[in-house]
């Protein structure tokens, strides 16, 4: 009876089918689209800048009606294509939008590929917004199969199948495919989030080859003592976590405390290609490339120190924009992740090489405390439904259980410096992204730093006060340490450690462009980031 009644209704005003088809598909478009039609449109007509507002809405528009009638038209089997085509780049879109609260684009696309292997993290951790995700998914497929069936038979009937064959079919694949590839080279935006995914992958895999590190012609112009130098460097460690966890143990141990300072990004990849490049805080701008900067390795290398770089997280290929040709450069590159006492392990075997004479240079990523923290420490050492904040600091006090000890015990520290920070902090609180969100707090960017530093001169870093300091200001102070001049070290990155920052930088996810010639995210000021 109803659906005969329903047939009736449709038959007897036809228009009734077509305004409840548009109806379905809008409301799936705009599930699928929500966030970049809410920036790219919304935020910029609030913001009063109405000509972009237009013109995304042009945008949106053409490529909208593109997937409309293609759900209408095409046959049953280019409609299934068309349709898991739309579901791949949609998925990443929705999920990525869901989790971080923030918009998918070439250079995040790009940041995503190299941070793939934290996927099973991220779907433990971030289960709820997961399935919303998937749940916003779903109903928009559903609304578009929806869309399909009141509209694809009618509309063949209604032109006596006059819209059909190969030509024409071709013709509507050509139009769906086409604002792929073309929108960005004619300078339309922006991408639908039905396809972008391709054409940012499509940038990305086609991309100019990594270039090559410039050369250091810089010569050390004094005699160092100092034989050993370590940077380690934490995974999400807090500097209020530090504070509250770790310092009070290393009140005898006779460090130096930078207080609290500003990593150069809120996620780990941008945080240590930063440092890892060396920053000229003074001129960057989002025309820097710091893939063809000396990099740490090549100022180590000239002043006579072997290069070591200790992965703590990977077992695989490296990680963190960690390219061939910087690659190149290290003398010996490890992975070392050994399960949650890692960071302990990591800690034996410098040891055990800080007490040798040869000269060397270490960078050691510690495997820390990423989320989900429940996974860095022994299961029942907290209660079932521990909080958050409770978790995370059951992770830190784990994780460097004995390390520093472990680290110092009968080393020489006339002839060693160690710099202790991490790649980035956290915004502890239940079901929100502790770092590398798509709105940073201060807090995802405040770090731990510290050092031990020979007695000789630990007394000239100990007398300035604490505040107001970098991560940026780690590679010129130790290149000072390395024997190079101190002018040339501040003039071309930043001041060193014995005073504050020059200017506060910070990346994004794009840090390095993805094409040649192309820009990156960054922001600099002179107050602490997203302070």
């Amino acid at each position: 009876m109803t659906d005969r009644l329903s047939s009736s209704l449709w038959g007897k005003w036809p228009i009734c089918r077509f305004l409840t088809g548009f109806l379905l598909f809008s409301g799936a478009y705009a599930l699928i689209n929500q966030l970049l039609l809410t920036q790219s449109i919304l935020y910029r007509a609030a913001a009063y800048d109405y000509v972009s507002a237009g013109l995304a809405t042009l945008s949106f528009t053409v490529q909208a009606i593109t997937l409309l009638a293609a759900t209408v038209l095409l046959p049953r089997r280019w409609f299934i294509a068309l349709l898991a085509l739309t579901t791949i780049s949609a998925s990443v879109n929705v999920i990525y939008g869901q989790i971080v609260g923030d918009i998918l684009d070439l250079q995040k696309t790009g940041w995503l590929l190299t941070e793939a292997r934290q996927a099973g993290e991220a779907a433990a951790e971030f289960a709820a917004p997961l399935a919303l995700a998937l749940g916003k998914l779903m109903i928009a497929l559903a609304l578009l199969v929806g869309t399909r069936r009141l509209l694809h038979d009618h509309v063949r009937r209604l032109t006596r199948d006059r819209l059909a064959g190969k030509t024409l079919f071709a013709a509507i694949i050509a139009l769906v495919v086409a604002p792929s590839f073309l929108w960005t080279p004619l300078g339309l935006h922006p991408l639908a989030a039905e396809r972008n995914v391709y054409s940012f992958a499509a940038t990305i895999w086609t991309a100019d080859p990594p270039p090559p590190r410039a050369l250091v012609t810089q010569v050390p112009d004094k005699k160092t003592d100092i034989v050993k130098i370590v940077w380690l460097i934490d995974e999400s460690i807090s500097y209020d976590g530090f504070t509250t966890i770790i310092r009070p143990d290393l009140a005898a141990m006779g460090i130096v405390d930078f207080g609290e300072a500003a990593s150069m990004g809120h996620c780990s990849t941008p945080s240590n290609v930063a440092l890892r490049s060396g920053v000229n805080v003074r001129s960057v701008s989002n025309k820097t490339d710091l893939r063809r900067t000396p990099s740490i390795w090549g100022y180590a290398a000239k002043a006579g120190y072997a290069t070591q770089m200790i992965d703590g997280q990977v077992s695989g290929p490296p990680q963190n924009q960690l390219l061939a040709p910087e690659q190149a450069l290290i003398d010996d590159y490890q992975n070392a992740a050994q399960g949650i006492r890692t960071d302990l392990a990591i800690a034996r075997l410098l040891n055990a090489r800080l007490k040798n004479d040869d000269k060397q240079f270490t960078y050691a990523i510690l495997r820390g405390v990423h989320f989900q923290y429940r996974d860095h420490y022994p299961e029942g050492a907290l209660p079932e439904g521990s909080s958050t904040q409770a978790q995370y600091e059951k992770a830190i006090s784990y994780s460097k259980d004995g390390f520093f000890e472990t680290l110092l015990q009968g080393v020489d520290r006339s002839k060693v410096a160690i710099f202790y920070a991490s790649d980035h902090g956290q915004h502890i609180k239940d079901g929100i992204t502790p770092h590398c969100s798509g709105s940073p707090v201060a807090s995802e960017f405040a770090v731990p730093l510290i050092a031990f530093l020979p007695p000789q001169i630990q007394q000239r870093y100990a007398a300035s006060p604490p505040g107001g300091r970098s991560l940026s200001q780690l590679f010129p102070t130790t290149l000072t340490l390395m024997g190079y001049d101190t002018a040339y070290a501040s003039q071309n990155y930043d001041n060193i450690l014995t005073m504050p920052t020059a200017r506060y930088v910070w990346f994004g996810r794009g840090i390095v462009p993805v094409k040649s010639g192309g820009t990156i995210d960054i922001q600099a000021g002179t107050t602490f980031p997203a302070r």
